[in-house]
């Protein structure tokens, strides 16, 4: 194999995703152009208000943090085959299991608190997902679909809470839970706004990485995810296995809600519902369910949604502008998936060029 086949098989995963990229960008400029608005300059101004300056920066920061975390909860089911899309009632509940430890244990040094509003999210996350896992696993119930539906059922128990037994009476028109005290809330990086909810995204990305790729266990999820029955017949542990992916890709989502309530929002309030967690299963998508890669994914994202007020503001379009752009992504990147081992270019050519060789000495 010379060194162009080589990289045309090697270069798919890459250039198909770029592709699809492309392709929502243009269909998007065709949108604008419709709306009478001129596509090159809202590039231009996406661009600007995403990475134009270090004010800019930081914003897009800000917003890829909790997408890091949302991607895993995608992502590392994906590594078994499942295909859960529940990472906004992940976020949810993790961050109201964080706001009732935060207001329970508010006498406690603020470092103990913020440690325990972290393990409260995680694991308010982490067992939402599981279930999702063990109904797969051991009832067979399909993971997208009951995924999806406990997405409401989240989002029906955060409004209950906050206007019921959860909240602060002084907040009228909008019901909110009681907020943490200031010196708990988590503090931004020096010198900049950007919370340090980043580098626990960055962290959980690393580890979800080294997990999957360079240990035993890792192995063993990714013998699972390419055959199951396979793995059963080697011995594999697939229900355990199933049950603890789960919950690690929600205890990701559920620590992104933590890091909204401790350093965003304050308090519990229907603004935790903000839609990350569809965005993460977004970049998951692209990122090809790579933590590592999930991380760049994440800040183009962050950017995206960090220009969505600017579009509004010069061009006049809804702030929801950008939410149908990640919609456009979104099944672009789906209809990719397709293409995948079916393009010529990408193809290798070596067996060919054998049978070619073959024939001719015949």
């Amino acid at each position: 194999m010379n060194i162009l086949d080589r990289w045309r098989s090697k270069s798919e995963t890459i250039l198909i995703p770029i592709g699809a990229i492309i392709a929502s960008l243009i269909f998007f400029g065709i949108f604008c152009a419709f709306q009478g608005k001129n596509p090159i300059e809202i590039y231009g101004t996406i661009y600007k208000s995403a990475f134009g300056n270090s004010f800019s920066w930081q914003g897009t920061l800000i917003r890829a943090a909790p997408l890091m975390l949302t991607s895993l909860c995608t992502a590392l089911p994906a590594m078994l085959g499942l295909t859960v899309i529940g990472n906004e009632g992940a976020l949810i509940v993790g961050g109201l299991g964080a706001i009732a430890i935060g207001l329970s244990l508010g006498s406690l040094p603020p470092v103990m608190v913020q440690i325990a509003m972290a393990m409260g999210g995680i694991i308010a996350g982490g067992l939402w997902i599981a279930f999702v896992g063990a109904i797969k696993y051991y009832r067979g119930v399909n993971e997208t679909i009951s995924s999806l539906l406990m997405n409401y059922i989240a989002i029906a128990l955060l409004n209950t809470l906050v206007e019921g037994p959860m909240r602060d009476p002084s907040s009228l028109n909008k019901p909110s839970s009681f907020p943490l005290a200031a010196v708990n809330m988590l503090q931004s990086i020096p010198n900049s706004r950007v919370h340090y909810g980043l580098i626990y995204g960055l962290v959980a990305c690393a580890i979800a990485y080294f997990l999957i790729h360079r240990t035993t266990f890792g192995f063993a999820v990714r013998t699972v995810g390419g055959n199951i029955r396979a793995a059963k017949i080697a011995g594999l542990p697939v229900g355990k296995l199933t049950l603890i992916v789960s919950f690690l890709g929600g205890s990701c989502a559920g620590l992104a809600g933590m890091v909204e309530i401790a350093a965003i929002h304050g308090s519990a309030n229907a603004s935790l519902n903000s839609d990350y967690g569809y965005s993460g299963i977004l970049v998951a998508f692209i990122a090809r369910q790579n933590p590592l890669v999930a991380v760049l994914v994440a800040v183009l994202m962050g950017g995206i949604l960090a220009s969505g007020s600017a579009l509004q503001r010069t061009f006049g379009l809804p702030d929801a502008t950008v939410l149908l752009f990640q919609g456009i992504v979104f099944l672009a990147i789906l209809f990719s998936e397709s293409l995948y081992g079916r393009l010529e270019f990408f193809k290798d050519r070596e067996p060919e060029a054998k049978i070619d060789a073959s024939a001719s000495l015949v």
